[in-house]
C-alpha cells in the first residue's frame, strides 16, 4: 500500500475537509498549540484518527523538510479524477465548465500555485500529462495550502487526444503564447473552455500549440519578455472570471 507524508497546517487540515484520502495517523510536534493546531487535533480525534505527538526533529526526518511547522500526517496516494468527471461536472447549475490542461509543468511550485488559485476563481479542474509533468506530492500542496486536496486533478497519457475528446464535447480549447497577437483581453472566455498553460521557460509545446483553437497572449513591458507559469495562469485565470460571471470592465476599475 502506497502512501504520502503530508506536512504542514493546511495541506494536513484540507486533506481530512476534503476526504479524497484515507488518514491514518496524524504526527504533532508538544509545542503546536496554536487555534489551528487544537482545531485539527480537534477534529481527527473527533474522526478517530490516531494523534502521535513527535518531537520537530522526527517530525522532519519523516517529512523530509525544515517547514512542516510542527506537524505532518501519514495519508493513502492521492486519488486522480477522471477526464469525464471535468467534461460532466455534477453541478448542472454551475457555470459552464472551465478546465485548465497544463502542459510541461515541471515544477511542483508552480503547479501548487496555479491549483490554489484554481480552486479560488472556480476552475472545474486541472488536466496533467503522465510523463514530463509536476504531480499532486506533497510539496505541492503545501504550496497550495492544501488546494490540491480538493481540486479534481485528472493525469492523461496523451494531452493532444484529451484535447479533441474535450473539442468532441463543445469546449474551445485557447493556449497561452506570448508570441501572437491576439491579446487575452481581446478574447470571449465566455462558455465551456479549456485553458492550455505551457511549462516554464519552453511554453506550450508544438503538438499541443496545434490543437488549440486560439492562441492568446497577455500584454506585457518591460525588457523581461515572459511571466512565471503560475503568474500567467493567474492573470488569464482571473480574466475568464471577470467575463464569466459578467464584471464589466467599467466597474472593475472603479472598484480599484
Amino acid at each position: 500500500m502506497k502512501t504520502d507524508i503530508l506536512y504542514g497546517i493546511h495541506p494536513v487540515m484540507e486533506a481530512i475537509r476534503a476526504g479524497k484520502r484515507t488518514v491514518y495517523e496524524i504526527f504533532f510536534a508538544p509545542e503546536s498549540a496554536s487555534g489551528q493546531f487544537r482545531q485539527l487535533r480537534k477534529r481527527a480525534e473527533t474522526l478517530g484518527v490516531p494523534v502521535t505527538e513527535q518531537s520537530k526533529s522526527e517530525i522532519r526526518s519523516l517529512s523530509g523538510t525544515a517547514g512542516h511547522q510542527g506537524v505532518a500526517a501519514r495519508v493513502s496516494d492521492y486519488s486522480f479524477s477522471n477526464l469525464a468527471d471535468l467534461i460532466h461536472p455534477p453541478d448542472p447549475l454551475k457555470l459552464s465548465p472551465f478546465i485548465l490542461l497544463l502542459d510541461g509543468i515541471l515544477d511542483p511550485h508552480n503547479l501548487g500555485a496555479i491549483a490554489r488559485t484554481a480552486l479560488c476563481a472556480g476552475v472545474d479542474g486541472i488536466v496533467i500529462p503522465k510523463d514530463r509533468s509536476a504531480g499532486p506530492t506533497p510539496v505541492t500542496s503545501k504550496v497550495s495550502a492544501g488546494a490540491v486536496e480538493h481540486l479534481p486533478l485528472v493525469r492523461v497519457t496523451n494531452l493532444v487526444r484529451a484535447i479533441g475528446e474535450l473539442k468532441q464535447e463543445g469546449f474551445w480549447v485557447l493556449g497561452l503564447e506570448q508570441k501572437t497577437q491576439t491579446h487575452l483581453y481581446q478574447s470571449d472566455l465566455t462558455g465551456p473552455i479549456v485553458l492550455v498553460i505551457g511549462g516554464e521557460g519552453k511554453g506550450i509545446r508544438r503538438l499541443v500549440k496545434k490543437s488549440c483553437d486560439r492562441l492568446i497572449a497577455i500584454p506585457q513591458a518591460g525588457p523581461v519578455d515572459s511571466l512565471n507559469a503560475s503568474v500567467a495562469g493567474a492573470v488569464a485565470i482571473y480574466e475568464a472570471v471577470r467575463q464569466r460571471r459578467g464584471y464589466p470592465k467599467s466597474q472593475a476599475a472603479s472598484a480599484s
